[in-house]
């Protein structure tokens, strides 16, 4: 049996690991979808359209689930978002400590990119390859 800590530790691991692909698909709709200012309950109510060739009486439904449920996915976020950031901040400091110092520019480069992209930025991160 897990003790209560394993089991605290268990929880964070998975709700980080939720969170990321979240804002890893996030992030990848955002780069793709042609109207950047589009995000969340629309934004995936297109994505599940487009994948699954949903309905207008389905897309109606599906938004208002999305939309009913966001202020809680919100706030949930809000409360693990430290946390997510401090975990990211170590984890990419232990992969860059396993770089030569060019790849850790490169590293650095891709990150920057990848934030451009998270954030909708249509340039490329500054200093970036073009």
């Amino acid at each position: 049996m897990l003790s209560k800590s394993k089991l605290t530790a268990l929880a964070l691991l998975i709700t980080v690991f939720a969170a990321g692909g979240a804002a890893g698909w996030g992030a990848r709709e955002g780069a793709t979808c042609d109207n950047r200012s589009r995000r969340g309950p629309e934004a995936m109510v297109e994505h599940l359209t487009r994948e699954l060739t949903l309905t207008a009486t389905q897309r109606d439904s599906v938004r208002a689930i999305f939309e009913r449920h966001h202020p809680e996915v919100e706030a949930l976020w809000a409360g693990i978002r430290p946390r997510f950031d401090s975990i990211k901040v170590r984890v990419r400091a232990e992969v860059a400590a396993q770089l030569t110092p060019d790849q850790q520019a490169r590293y650095q480069r891709l990150l920057e990119e990848a934030e451009h992209r998270r954030r909708g930025d249509s340039t490329k991160a500054e200093g970036g390859r073009n």
